[in-house]
């Protein structure tokens, strides 16, 4: 939940800039810009969630909590997406700066990657969790699958997203997995779908296909109540795969780039397309999928 959060806080703050066209030359002005907004909503949202997250549960002594297994690694993928969507949002502002793009990816990474791991020193010193090494490698691994892609093609073609449907599951932990449907969207992992999306067309023997065009490949959990129990009050936690459709949008070109870069923003979501789910071992199906 907490990571989502901090998306949230920050891409709130940020989204005004990143769907500004980019500009080819410096912009010393912009870059003032960029980096004092990154750096008071660093500190700002820090400050924040330590006083409505860390404030009941603060301890002097920095410790370590090995939740690798929990969640059927739900909460790892939300890592992951979280820290490679901060990357991509500050290098886009940067990128509006008129940074030069690889610097603007290098920079937006670190600092992707840095504001992920301050809020895992602050879990060190609480006592509901600890520093958590498997959620630092999902991190690492988010700002590395960014900038690895940025590097390479100048572009995202493997697209993180994410999806919510509200399920039953809730209700019977609603203090853990939600009471609300704000709620539920953050802590219900049964209803949350981590996608990662890819446009064949990059492919060249499918170069004929539009590149907005995109299959995507989601995974999930399904009757999952406790971290650390795959039963619970009958219900047994199963892992799901999906496959689907979805749309590239920052390959929608328009003749507006200030149009191109707001519809590259909606890149954080899947569409709602058909789906084919794999779970137990059985192949489903659904006719729209969120």
């Amino acid at each position: 939940m907490k990571p989502f959060i901090t998306l949230l806080i920050i891409g709130a703050n940020f989204f005004g800039l990143a769907q500004l066209q980019t500009h080819d030359t410096f912009v010393s002005k912009r870059f003032i810009l960029t980096s004092s907004a990154i750096g008071s909503t660093w500190t700002a949202s820090v400050f924040g969630l330590q006083n409505a997250w860390y404030k009941n549960s603060q301890s002097n002594n920095f410790h370590f909590f090995d939740d690798a297994s929990n969640w059927m690694q739900m909460d790892k993928a939300g890592h992951f997406y979280t820290t490679a969507k901060l990357s991509l949002l500050t290098s886009d502002c940067y990128k509006w700066a008129g940074v030069n793009p690889k610097k603007a990816a290098i920079a937006g990474s670190l600092i992707g990657l840095g504001y992920q791991t301050t809020l895992e020193i602050f879990d060190g010193y609480s006592t509901d969790w600890g520093f958590s090494w498997s959620d630092m490698t999902a991190n690492v691994l988010g700002a590395g699958f960014f900038l690895a892609q940025d590097l390479l093609w100048n572009e995202q073609r493997l697209i993180p997203k994410f999806s919510y449907h509200p399920t039953e599951y809730a209700a019977y932990r609603p203090s853990v997995l939600g009471s609300n449907f704000q709620e539920r969207l953050l802590k219900d992992y049964n209803g949350q779908t981590y996608w990662i999306s890819f446009s064949p067309a990059h492919i060249q023997r499918f170069q004929s296909l539009p590149k907005w065009l995109c299959v995507s490949f989601g995974y999930s959990v399904d009757q999952k109540l406790v971290g650390d129990q795959d039963n619970y009050l009958g219900f047994q936690a199963q892992r799901e795969w999906l496959f689907s459709l979805d749309v590239d949008f920052s390959q929608l070109k328009t003749k507006k780039k200030w149009v191109n870069t707001l519809l590259k923003q909606l890149n954080y979501i899947k569409i709602p397309f058909p789906t084919l789910s794999l779970k137990n071992g059985k192949i489903y199906g659904y006719g729209i999928y969120f």
